[in-house]
């Protein structure tokens, strides 16, 4: 994977949403159009939250995993910034954890902490 684009509906709240949950900045951007938040520090791949008429927020659509120190940490920050909960913090294999939640615009996120 090269690029992912979130789908939000309000960028302003996305962007602290996001900020407050990763711990990693954002800058806004807007490309081809679109008002755009680009991560600026790694988070398993590069991309963006984004804003436009095609971008409609969802639980059900592709699911982005972010590589996170602790998965754990993370849900629950999740969970204070008013996200909720969709996958309890679970290893799938030895020393891998991954966890979901919904993010303030309507998306399933997940992360993943260990190694592969």
């Amino acid at each position: 994977m090269v690029w992912f684009e979130i789908p939000v509906l309000d960028l302003a709240r996305a962007v602290a949403f996001y900020e407050a949950v990763l711990g990693v900045p954002l800058e806004r951007r807007v490309m081809d159009g679109h008002d755009m938040a680009v991560f600026l520090e790694p988070v398993g791949a590069v991309g963006a939250l984004a804003h436009g008429d095609s971008y409609v927020p969802s639980l059900d659509g592709c699911r982005v995993y972010f590589d996170v120190a602790d998965a754990e940490q993370v849900l629950d920050r999740a969970v204070a910034a008013g996200g909720r909960v969709l996958y309890p913090v679970t290893e799938v294999e030895p020393g891998i954890r991954v966890a979901e939640f919904a993010d303030c615009e309507g998306n399933r996120i997940a992360v993943s902490s260990g190694s592969a």
